[in-house]
């Protein structure tokens, strides 16, 4: 296993993820695109069926026509590049695991990197199909998140308390053994 010299740093760095709407207008390194890519590559996936093809866009037309899909997602285009994660449609429970890991893994590492990140997702089949057709992905593939990533406005972070963003309280959301039986 990795040694972490920090450990409290690292647990203090994934409280401070969190979605981010509002970008720069500043380019994002290939280089740093490529690390993103490679941190997508390697996250785990049921059976490593490794189910995910990733279109990076930064197509500023394409950008703007996928955040138009659905409000209130309009700052996928502000953006400066999005990852879509297009799956194999062979398992959609396991890939719906898989999508999730993934889209969490990418939002971790752009914050680590110093970007911010933000998930959209396509519930609606109509809105998959509309974006299938923008990014020209296969009728028999499926394509359900875009991860919006660029440089966030602040670089301050916007809610430096991790309570002041009305998490519940953990008395109300473990159990210990048995649902209900409280954990202390």
């Amino acid at each position: 296993m990795a040694r972490i010299d920090n450990v409290d740093e690292v647990l203090n760095q994934l409280n401070k993820v969190r979605q981010v709407r509002q970008y720069e207008d500043k380019p994002v390194s290939k280089e740093i695109i490529s690390q993103l890519l490679e941190i997508a590559r390697w996250t785990g996936s049921s059976r490593n069926t490794q189910p995910w093809h990733f279109i990076v866009v930064d197509d500023d037309d394409k950008l703007k026509a996928i955040s138009e899909l659905r409000t209130p997602i309009n700052w996928v285009a502000e953006s400066s590049f999005a990852i879509a994660i297009v799956l194999d449609g062979k398992n959609s429970n396991s890939e719906a695991y898989d999508e999730g890991r993934v889209t969490e893994r990418l939002m971790i590492a752009a914050h680590l990197l110093g970007l911010g990140a933000g998930t959209a997702w396509y519930g609606d089949e109509s809105l998959q199909e509309k974006g299938k057709e923008i990014l020209g992905i296969p009728a028999d593939r499926t394509a359900r998140s875009v991860v919006a990533i660029g440089h966030r406005v602040s670089a301050k972070d916007p809610r430096p308390n991790p309570a002041a963003s009305g998490r519940n309280p953990l008395t109300e959301i473990v159990s210990h053994n048995t649902f209900g039986q409280q954990f202390s």
